[in-house]
């Protein structure tokens, strides 16, 4: 029996080792807390990978934005893959031994969205790691209908980044892409997942934009047929580049730089589509009679869809070879859970390309 090979006779005495924010304040520290133990209509998973988040870099600063947001005490982490080792009374399709990784969104049920099957509008969303203990530990319990069991094929680092991953894949497939011109606005690493999906879903040129000569080489990488970086060069010159005569129809916003938003509606075509994934930080001016007059439609993506994104991405992963190995581009590094400080300076570095939002991973 699962229950009685993890001896949750004495859970109280069984500790786990985690990295833990014990106050409303500034840091991290790696401590031993106590293991989880499965609700009935839960599971714990064994922890073997975890990625690291904007979100997760907020979190350690306590900026702003992580003093308004976060639960603390609190162990942060929402990126992961790991191995079901207790499966609650009431859990069905989940075994123990089965790899998965799990949607951090966990929701109400009982909202009219929730109750509508639009789960990821619930109005009382919970982010594992933000307002629930996360996957910055060796075990982690999450309730069985947000977790995702993987095929075979899906290696422990690129299961680690199925949240991402799908905010990528949930942008990119809002609107329609085959055959279609699209303009991709920031390229970490988000960004540059949407490139590929893109690519992979049969648009025709796709254009992409940054500030950082690394990101944008790593954008042809992924699949752009054309790169610029704004510091220097106008968005115009990609559709000259291209040869495009009436603008992009679809748009990929996902930086939340002041300038980007503007600068994708000036080179839409009349009827264009954006997916807006970046959060700004500041309020901006956009030109709402070209939004009008040119019929632009921008809509908001939060997330993922669920769990509409997770078969998406988990069948083109499962059947493309390729889209496997660009989506494998993004990870930096893989490093040891004791050496977590390393872990994150590198993160940090990695977003210095660009302003990092609560999103970017």
């Amino acid at each position: 029996d699962a229950q009685e090979s993890r001896g949750l006779g004495d859970v109280y005495k069984r500790q786990m080792k985690a990295l833990f924010k014990a106050e409303r304040a500034a840091g991290l520290e790696l401590v031993d807390r106590p293991e989880p133990t499965a609700a009935p209509d839960e599971v714990v998973i064994r922890v073997l990978r975890t990625g690291i988040c904007g979100t997760d870099l907020h979190i350690r600063r306590w900026d702003d934005w992580a003093a308004s947001a976060i639960d603390a005490p609190l162990i942060p982490g929402h990126e992961f893959y790991g191995e079901v080792v207790e499966v609650g009374p009431l859990v069905h399709d989940i075994a123990v031994g089965d790899r998965v990784s799990g949607e951090g969104h966990i929701v109400c049920g009982t909202c009219r969205n929730c109750r509508a099957g639009r789960r990821q509008m619930c109005i009382r969303t919970i982010g594992l790691g933000l307002q629930r203990d996360g996957a910055f530990a060796e075990f982690l319990a999450l309730p069985a209908v947000n977790v995702w069991v993987h095929h075979a094929d899906v290696a422990p680092e690129l299961g680690a980044i199925f949240d991402p991953l799908g905010n990528a894949v949930h942008t990119a497939l809002t609107f329609p892409l085959v055959g279609e011109d699209v303009l991709v606005t920031g390229c970490g690493p988000i960004g540059l997942m949407a490139i590929a999906v893109a690519r992979h879903a049969g648009a025709r040129f796709i254009a992409a934009t940054d500030v950082s000569a690394p990101r944008l080489e790593m954008a042809r990488l992924m699949g752009a047929d054309e790169v610029v970086d704004v510091s220097a060069r106008e968005i115009r010159d990609a559709q000259q580049a291209l040869g495009l005569r009436e603008g992009f129809d679809i748009g990929f916003e996902m930086s939340g730089a002041a300038s980007a938003l503007p600068a994708m509606i000036d080179n839409m075509n009349h009827g264009g589509r954006i997916a807006m994934l970046g959060l700004p930080s500041t309020g901006f001016e956009i030109d709402w009679g070209k939004l009008v007059t040119h019929m632009l439609t921008i809509k908001g993506i939060y997330g993922r869809e669920m769990f509409e994104t997770w078969n998406a991405m988990g069948a083109m992963l499962q059947t493309s070879a390729t889209l496997r190995d660009s989506i494998g581009r993004v990870i930096a590094d893989v490093i040891p859970a004791r050496n977590w400080e390393q872990g994150f300076a590198a993160a940090e570095s990695c977003l210095l390309y660009t302003s990092p939002s609560p999103r970017d991973s």
